[in-house]
């Protein structure tokens, strides 16, 4: 399954737009409003819980800067990784992509298409205020 959040302009460099979505403490800010945890467990992994649904804890898998971070599931029953994609179209001014992929049966799928893809929606809308 793969979902991709709506490409959002940010009045800030690709760099800029990277060391913040290097640090994981900064994800609380971008976060969705219905929100009940949020916890750095280390330097490059949280985790964090939305009303209704389980505890996700998120490691920094990858980064290419200042284009591209990858966060992945750290334990837990299914793999993921959430995709930070940045493109600076001039100076001082960046977009930012985020993406969804995971491996899950047809049920689970159908299950959480729609609460995810909200997700990173809320997640990518977050970041001009946030950053």
């Amino acid at each position: 399954m793969n979902l991709e959040s709506p490409k959002v302009t940010i009045d800030k460099s690709a760099q800029d737009c990277f060391d913040f979505l290097s640090n994981v403490e900064n994800f609380e800010k971008l976060m969705p409003e219905n929100i009940s945890k949020f916890e750095v467990l280390e330097n490059d992994k949280f985790l964090f819980a939305l009303k209704g649904m389980p505890e996700i804890i998120l490691k920094k898998k990858e980064v290419v800067p200042p284009n591209k971070i990858v966060l992945g599931a750290a334990g837990g029953k299914l793999d993921f990784s959430l995709t930070g994609d940045i493109n600076e179209i001039e100076a001082g001014k960046s977009e930012v992509t985020l993406s969804f992929e995971g491996d899950f049966n047809p049920m689970m799928a159908m299950m959480i298409k729609g609460p995810i893809s909200k997700f990173i929606e809320t997640l990518a809308t977050n970041m001009p205020k946030a950053i």
